[in-house]
Parts: structure tokens; C-alpha cells; sequence
């Protein structure tokens, strides 16, 4: 099994175009990721390739959420805690940070999650209805 890194990830998900190194990183990508060969993705790996895609090209959660979901079903790829993956890609769909739906996730067999981000956390996962609940420490 290969582990892929972001800038693999990064290279195969997004045209630089006009750029030769980037378009030779490309074609690497693919031959790699479309061999068939097993292939591992961990959850960091993921955020971080949201965020250069949101951060560095601009992406908006629209068009990262898709890409993320088709990782997701590429059957060679394993991705790390699959379940948190899908169900924080669904959340942040609905409105939460990609970063957050998957801490939020990640937290789906505690009874609560502590925060004290109250505005983007614990009132967007309140306000859909989410469990666990997050609270804010006092």
C-alpha cells in the first residue's frame, strides 16, 4: 500500500495551467492514483487538501466537497476513519467548516464536544440538529 502525501493529491485534483513542472507532477499523479495499485489517504492529508484548495486556489466548499467525495470512492483508495470522512464531507455540505464537521465526527461516540467557538461550531451544529451536541465550557 502507498500512503499519498497532499501535493500528490493537489496535483492530480488541480490543472496548473501553463506550468511544466506542475503538469509532469500531474501526469505522475494519474499514472499513480489510476494504476490500481492500494493506495492510503489519512484525515490530515484531507484537510490539508482542502485547505490549499480553498486557501491557495480559491476553491469554495462547493466544488471541494465533490472532489472529496470522488477520493471517497475511488476503490483502491483506503481512506483513514472512511465513516468520520463521509459524514463530515455530508455536514460540511450543510453548512459546517470542513475542519469542524470532521473534529465533529471524529467525536460521534462522545456525548458532547467542548468548544469555545460558538459561532461557527457550536451554533451551526446546533442549528442542524447535530449529534453530539457542542457546548461551551464554563
Amino acid at each position: 500500500m502507498i500512503g499519498l502525501d497532499t501535493n500528490v493529491l493537489a496535483r492530480y485534483y488541480i490543472q496548473d495551467v501553463g506550468d511544466a513542472e506542475a503538469e509532469k507532477q500531474r501526469d505522475a499523479a494519474r499514472r499513480l492514483i489510476e494504476s490500481g495499485q492500494p493506495l492510503k489517504v489519512c484525515k490530515t492529508v484531507l484537510l490539508e487538501l482542502e485547505w490549499v484548495m480553498r486557501g491557495y486556489y480559491g476553491f469554495s466548499a462547493a466544488e471541494i466537497i465533490p472532489i472529496l467525495e470522488h477520493l471517497l470512492a475511488l476503490p483502491q483508495v483506503m481512506i483513514e476513519d472512511r465513516e468520520a470522512v463521509r459524514q463530515a464531507l455530508a455536514h460540511a455540505a450543510a453548512g459546517l467548516d470542513l475542519a469542524d464537521a470532521l473534529h465533529h465526527a471524529s467525536y460521534r461516540d462522545c456525548e458532547r464536544v467542548a468548544s469555545f467557538d460558538d459561532r461557527k461550531f457550536a451554533r451551526r451544529v446546533r442549528r442542524l440538529g447535530l449529534l453530539p451536541v457542542v457546548t461551551i465550557p464554563t
